[in-house]
Formats: structure tokens, C-alpha cells, sequence
């Protein structure tokens, strides 16, 4: 399973929004590595200042007023003073880089002799050791709130930074959406020049590159529609040229021929260049300017096969319903006519048509059990005027029914296979997609 998003647009969101994140994550690191040294320095004094101030004012004081002065201590500054007992279980400071600057300074200011505990008899605060003499023996510890050592979270920092991150992923997004914007649109416009469809001119606006890309693509599908509707004309000129002069020769032959072997076959053979003449209409029209509308498409498939019973043919057929689709009926019609026209024409008379609903698609399969095609050669025979040199060849065919399907399947977004049969023959499927609820 691929974890990646598959859109440009999220990407393109993820590595800007990866970036900012890096990006704030070093700023945090440096700024915490940079402040460590001036805030160690700051509590460090604060420290050696109140130890000071606290030793100058016990050895300036006199020993009955000296109470007083703890107790004045502890409820105005929050500093306690406590004799050191060689019994004390002291917490050593956290391996920090903060804490051994500040236990570093504190020692070069105080002496030696200082130690620093955060917990001391599993009572928590920034202990301080001093002694009033260098000399004296006596030790006592200084204790002062925690706070003044550990700075908190400050959580309303916190916050404003979250919401600074947010607004900048925010624009982000913002800034790259107005990137892809172009880029989905002329995504949708290529498939639908794909699909044989002409798609509204893309707007020329936004940078200097997108413009350009979207002037040449739009002159590319100018041009590719005029090419196709200067196609379109010609073959339709031809076709309808001929038609008239086939018209005569076949009154004459059923006039002036009065054998009627050689008769037939002259007929057979005008009839054969109207079924040419057809194709090559077929091809030129393409969809015909017809546009989708909703069908049911099993009852276009049921229509189908009732006219090729009529027409003698023995078709055997398994409908079962199926969902509305915006399809071309016309063009639809076409390309499974064809198919069927096929089976009949190089499968030998055992014709099936079949169709099924499968997730998303709509399968329609048209079986025969003829001497079916090579699998090197299927995506070959989807080319117009391309025959296949075998037993399943018609010598006298255009080559376009199978380009006709094909082209069919993908202006509906759809696509044709040909695969074999089971048992011999061959099996040609037409899948068409089933557009999303939303859709």
C-alpha cells in the first residue's frame, strides 16, 4: 500500500509543510541552545546574590534577632534556611547543558566547597550550599523556590506559537493550491483531448510560465480540432462522392448483366464498397456532435440484440440490469454493433453478448469461437486500416471496425480489451466507468 499522496497539490503541501516544520524546529533548538548561556548566568547570580545577602545579613545581626529574620525570609521572599547534616540525601542536578552551566557559575562565585540540588531529603527546591566563614565547618543550605532554577512551559508562548505555525501552513496551502489550480485544469482539459472531446480554452492568467503553457495548449487543441473536423469533412466528401456512382453501377448491373452469376457477384461486390463507404463514415463522424445524455444501458444492449435477431441472426445474449449512464446512445450503438458484426463475420455464427456491473465499470463482452488474434497483436488491430494477415481476416475490409470501438471506449473514458476465449475464440470487452455518487 502506498502511503504517499498521489496529487501534486498534497505533495507539494507536505514538503512545504515538512519544511516549515524543520524550519521552526531549528529555530526552537538554536534558541534554547543560544539562551541556556545567559539564562545559567541570570539564576546563577540570583543564587550567589541571595546567598550573599542572606550570609551578610546573619553575620551582621544578632544571634536573638536572628529568628525573626528566617521568618521574614520565608514569608515575604519564599527563602528557607536549613543546617546541612552529613546525613542528607541529595539529588544530583539533571546531565543538562543548562544545569551544568548554572552549577559551573554558581561554584566560581561561591567557592569550591557549594553544592546545588534540585531535592534534598526528598524535599524539592533549588538548594544552595554556603557556610558564613570559608573556615567555618558549619554548613547550611539555602533554599528557594524551585521555579527560579526550572523555568515552566509557558504555555501562552506555546500557544502563540501554534497559531503563528498554523497561519503559515495555512498560506502555504493557500500558495500552493494557486499553483496547482492551472495545472489540475490543464490536467482535465489533456484528458478530454484525449478522449476525442474539444475542452474550453484554459484561462491564460497567473505567472509568466503558466500563461505560456496554457496559450500553447490551447493552441494545440485549436489546432487538433480544426485538423479533425478538416479529417472529418474530407472522409465525409469522399464517401458521399462514391455513393452516387455506386448507385448507377448497381442499376445497371441489375439491368444490363443478364447472367445472373456475374450479376450477383457485381452486386456483391458494390455492396461490399458501401460497407466500406459506411465504415469510413463511421470513423469520420466519430460521436457526431452527440451529446451524453442518461441511458440505460440495458436496455440499449437488449435493443441490439433484438434487431440482429431479427436480421436472422441466432445471438445469443445475458442482460442483467444495469445502472443509468450519461453515455453517447448513438456512438454506444455503433461500437457494439460492430463488435457483434465482427463475431459473426470471423467467429463462425457462436455469438455471445454478455454484460455485468463490476465495482466501478460496466463490462460488456461480445464472445465468438473464430480463430481469434495473437495477444502481440490486439493493441495493433485498435489502429485504423490495420488488418490482421490470418484466417480472421477479411481481404476486403478497411480495417477500421475494431478503431472504430476503440475510439468509442475512450471518448466514454472507457477502454477495449481483446482477449482470448476460453475453449478458443476470441473475447472483446468494452469497459465503460461508472461515475462516483458524487460525480
Amino acid at each position: 500500500m502506498r502511503l504517499a499522496p498521489r496529487s501534486l497539490l498534497a505533495r507539494t503541501f507536505l514538503l512545504t509543510a515538512a519544511l516549515v516544520l524543520l524550519t521552526t524546529a531549528a529555530w526552537l533548538s538554536l534558541f534554547r541552545y543560544a539562551e541556556a548561556v545567559p539564562r545559567a548566568h541570570e539564576t546563577a547570580q540570583l543564587a550567589t546574590s541571595a546567598v550573599n545577602l542572606i550570609r551578610a545579613a546573619l553575620l551582621a545581626s544578632a544571634p536573638e534577632r536572628r529568628l525573626d529574620l528566617f521568618i521574614e525570609l520565608t514569608t515575604r521572599e519564599g527563602i528557607r534556611l536549613l543546617p546541612a547534616e552529613d546525613n542528607d540525601q541529595v539529588e544530583p542536578l539533571p546531565d543538562s547543558r543548562f544545569m551544568n552551566l548554572m552549577r559551573k557559575e554558581i561554584v566560581s562565585l561561591l567557592g569550591p566547597r557549594t553544592r546545588v540540588a534540585l531535592e534534598v531529603n526528598g524535599v524539592p527546591g533549588f538548594w544552595v550550599s554556603f557556610r558564613l566563614e570559608e573556615k567555618d565547618e558549619d554548613e547550611f543550605w539555602l533554599v528557594l523556590p524551585r521555579e527560579r532554577a526550572v523555568r515552566k512551559l509557558a504555555w501562552h508562548w506555546l500557544t502563540w506559537g501554534l497559531l503563528a505555525l498554523g497561519l503559515a501552513l495555512a498560506v502555504a496551502w493557500y500558495i500552493v493550491s494557486r499553483i496547482n489550480r492551472p495545472l489540475k485544469a490543464l490536467a482535465q482539459a489533456a484528458d478530454s483531448v484525449r478522449r476525442g472531446l474539444t475542452p474550453e480554452p484554459l484561462p491564460e492568467t497567473g505567472a509568466e510560465e503558466l500563461q505560456r503553457l496554457a496559450a500553447a495548449f490551447n493552441r494545440m487543441a485549436s489546432d487538433l480540432a480544426r485538423h479533425e473536423r478538416e479529417r472529418a469533412e474530407v472522409l465525409a466528401g469522399i464517401s458521399h462522392d462514391l455513393r452516387t456512382p455506386l448507385t448507377r453501377l448497381r442499376l445497371e448491373a441489375e439491368m444490363s448483366v443478364s447472367d445472373p452469376a456475374s450479376q450477383q457477384g457485381i452486386i456483391a461486390d458494390i455492396e461490399q464498397m458501401e460497407t466500406v463507404i459506411s465504415q469510413f463514415m463511421d470513423y469520420a463522424r466519430g460521436d457526431g456532435g452527440e451529446p451524453p445524455q442518461p441511458v440505460d444501458v440495458s436496455h440499449l444492449l437488449e435493443d441490439i440484440a433484438n434487431r440482429q435477431t431479427a436480421l436472422g441472426h441466432g445471438l445469443a445474449f445475458v442482460i442483467p440490469p444495469l445502472p443509468t449512464l450519461e453515455v453517447r446512445p448513438k456512438a454506444l450503438t455503433r461500437a457494439v454493433t460492430n463488435l457483434v458484426d465482427n463475431a459473426y463475420k470471423y467467429g463462425g455464427g457462436d455469438v455471445l453478448l454478455q454484460a455485468r456491473q463490476a465495482a466501478d465499470e460496466v463490462v460488456i463482452e461480445v464472445q465468438d469461437r473464430g480463430p481469434g488474434i495473437p495477444a502481440e497483436e490486439t493493441e495493433r488491430l485498435k489502429l485504423p486500416f490495420t488488418r490482421l494477415e490470418s484466417a480472421r481476416t477479411n481481404a476486403t475490409g478497411t480495417g477500421l471496425g475494431l478503431a472504430i470501438v476503440e475510439r468509442i471506449a475512450r471518448l466514454h473514458g472507457g477502454r477495449l480489451d481483446l482477449l482470448p476465449r476460453d475453449g478458443g475464440g476470441l473475447l472483446a470487452r468494452l469497459i465503460l466507468p461508472v461515475p462516483l455518487p458524487s460525480q
